[in-house]
Formats: structure tokens, C-alpha cells, sequence
């Protein structure tokens, strides 16, 4: 990660804000003036959003896990809380904000926030950088809504390559520099499943954890599932066959990144792929420049222009790049469901938001009573492997 850099203008910011503060509360009561009990409830709420939102901001928030792409390991329901100082809080790029709001106002809609000042990338001093197996939470780097970096929707994947590695999915198995990365405990792929014709029952879809997959026919199935799971479903009786669903090498998918016939690449079988390292400086041309055109001109804000095969940066020609920040690789745990940088290429770090430590709450909506709580995946630390 980058190093926190000083920035004198911001620093002279902070320090003006404090002392507006500080004269807020020493003009605010007259000396020997009592308060009234509605004062005193104004001041009380007053201090609980300044120390939740510098808490929020700088050293822990709460999450929800919304969709299943990372079942089994982390499942929709699941609330965490995130880390900001294990990689270093970042400095808000909108301090102007609506607390505890994203980047909607609850109930009446529209924009949490003012762009009146606007700050940098700059991240405090934190514990570590992002290593891969960590669950991050971080801001959809291909979202196009036109917000500041730190409201864009907020995603969790698990990182599994670093700035300077060489990435590469065969067969849907991760391999870094050339190494078989081990797939997470819990990781799930699609399988297609042919029965007899008789269905599954509710003591059965919960023993192997059936939670997402589809009918294709009334003796098919496309369930995603553990490799545990798999396995304990061919011993079903009414279970004729139970295979993994792979795509093979080489059947290009136009959805896959970078976008290009080039790279015939798709969800099972990707790369090989360099990740971009800060300070780094790479040949670019027109047969590359699919994987790094939207790192130069939108994550590192150059002007990028190409002509007649010709690549200009800020209006001069060139033939190389130097990278401004460290990127990343994230996947989710569940292959076969899940957006991930397969889908819309590299993680910056201006990106990163903080890293998954623990699951303090978890809900299932499909559960009845007291069945809607997940008692033992409560207080859970998060598996960062």
C-alpha cells in the first residue's frame, strides 16, 4: 500500500476544523449557565455522530454480506465488522457527508453527500498491507455512476493476487507465479446434477447446504456446491450423476476482462495476467493497452488517447507506463457466482476499504423464529485463507 503522505493544505484544514469546533463549545453554555434537559440531550446525541462517524471512519464499521458470492464462507445475512486500520483508514474523498449514510439519504433518496471539498487518495499509517487470502471490502471499481471513489457500492471478495504477481485461472484453480494457490475451505463451483425424477427434501437441501442453484428440467439441476457437499450428494439415492460444470480453455466470453478477442480468455480459464505494482513501468501498446486503459486514464487520471495505433498519455506519444498505485486481484468464493476482477479487471488501492475480521450477526430470511439467527456462525472470525 501506498505510504501516507503529509499534505500541508489538508493538515492546515484539520486544524482550522478543530479549533471551529473547539470555540463551538467553549461559546455554546455561558460559564455557571445550567443546561436544560433538552440541551443536555442535543449535546448527548451531538457527541455519540461525532464519535460514531470518526469510529466508522477511521478504525471499524459494519457490513452486510447482500449476495451469495462468497457462500459458503461468508453468507447473505452475515453482518461484520470491518477493519480500517489493519491497511490504514483512508482519508474521506467527500468529508461533506449526510452520518451514516453510503451514498443515499435514507427515506427521501438523493446524494449523502456535498462535493464542495474534494481531498485526494491519502491512507493513514496501518498494521499490514492487503496479502492474499484476506476478505476485502472495498468500493466497485466499475461502477459508472459519476460518485467519488470512496461511495462507490461497497463489494467483499477474497484478494487473491497481489501488486507484482503474475495471475493465472486454469480449470477454475488460481495459480500465482506459476504455484496452485489452495482454494478456500469453503469455496464452491456449479455442478450439474441428474436425479430420477423425484425432488429433494428439506432434511436433505439442508444437510449439503442447497441455497443456490436452478431446475433446468425436472431431472436436472445446476446446484453450486462445496466439494464436500458434491461429494455427499452422488450417495443420494435418487442421485444419477453429479458433475462439475467447466468451461474450456480457450471459448472466449466477451464479458470477461479485458474485453478483448485478444485474450481468449473466460471464467474457468483466465490469464496468464501481470498485476500492476506502483512504480512499476510496463511496454505499452496497441496489442496491450485493452489491460491497462482504464488504470492509465480513470483509476491514475491521465488524459489517454489512441491514434492510428499510436498511444499518447497527456498528449505525448509513448511506448511505456509507470504505475502510480499498487492493484489487486479479488475473487469470491463462490467461482461460478460471482462479479469479480475476471469480470472487470484490477482493484486499485484507493480502492481498498478495509479488511473482514469478524461476523457478529447472522441472518437467514428463509429461517422461522428463532431458527432466523445462525447461533454458531455469531462473534465467527472471519477465515482469511
Amino acid at each position: 500500500m501506498a505510504k501516507f503522505r503529509i499534505n500541508w493544505d489538508f493538515i492546515k484544514d484539520i486544524i482550522f476544523g478543530i479549533f471551529t469546533l473547539g470555540v463551538w463549545f467553549l461559546l455554546k453554555t455561558k460559564p455557571g449557565q445550567r443546561k436544560s434537559a433538552t440541551r443536555e440531550w442535543i449535546d448527548a446525541i451531538i457527541f455519540a455522530v461525532i464519535a460514531a462517524t470518526i469510529i466508522r471512519t477511521f478504525f471499524i464499521e459494519a457490513y452486510t454480506i447482500p449476495t451469495p458470492s462468497m457462500e459458503k464462507s461468508l453468507l447473505v445475512g452475515d453482518f461484520l465488522f470491518v477493519s480500517k486500520i489493519s491497511y490504514g483508514a483512508r482519508i474521506p474523498n467527500t468529508p461533506l457527508s449526510f452520518p451514516f449514510a453510503h451514498h443515499t439519504l435514507p427515506v427521501v433518496g438523493g446524494k449523502s453527500y456535498l462535493e464542495w471539498i474534494k481531498i485526494g487518495y491519502h491512507r493513514l499509517p496501518g498494521f499490514g498491507d492487503v496479502k492474499k487470502g484476506d476478505c476485502v471490502v472495498f468500493n466497485w471499481p466499475a461502477e459508472n455512476e459519476g460518485r467519488p471513489v470512496d461511495k462507490k457500492e461497497n463489494y467483499i471478495k477474497r484478494c487473491v493476487g497481489v501488486a507484482g504477481d503474475t495471475l493465472e485461472v486454469r480449470q477454475h484453480e488460481v495459480y500465482i507465479d506459476g504455484k496452485q494457490l489452495p482454494s478456500p475451505v469453503n469455496s464452491q463451483s456449479s455442478y450439474h446434477v441428474v436425479t430420477d425424477g423425484t425432488g429433494f427434501s428439506e432434511q436433505a437441501i439442508q444437510r449439503i447446504g442447497l441455497t443456490d442453484g436452478q431446475m433446468i428440467s425436472p431431472i436436472e439441476f445446476n446446484f453450486n456446491l462445496t466439494k464436500e457437499a458434491a461429494n455427499d450428494l452422488k450417495s443420494f439415492g435418487n442421485v444419477k450423476s453429479v458433475e462439475e460444470i467447466s468451461i474450456p480453455p480457450g471459448a472466449y466470453q466477451d464479458f470477461i476482462f479485458p474485453f478483448s478477442q485478444k485474450y481468449n480468455w473466460n471464467v474457468d480459464n483466465f490469464g496468464p495476467i501481470w498485476i500492476p505494482k506502483k512504480g512499476e513501468t510496463i511496454k505499452i501498446n496497441s496489442e496491450n493497452i485493452a489491460m491497462y486503459r482504464k488504470i492509465i486514464g480513470e483509476y491514475e487520471h491521465n488524459n489517454l488517447e489512441e491514434r492510428e495505433g499510436k498511444i499518447l498519455v497527456n498528449g505525448k506519444e509513448t511506448d511505456s507506463y509507470t504505475f502510480k498505485m499498487n492493484y489487486y486481484f479479488m475473487m469470491g468464493d463462490n467461482r461460478h457466482n460471482s462479479a469479480d476482477s475476471r469480470f472487470w479487471g484490477f482493484v486499485p488501492e484507493d480502492h481498498v476499504v478495509g479488511k473482514a475480521v469478524f461476523i457478529w450477526m447472522s441472518w437467514d430470511t428463509n429461517g422461522s423464529f428463532l431458527k432466523k439467527i445462525r447461533w454458531g456462525r455469531l462473534f465467527n472470525l472471519v477465515k482469511n485463507k
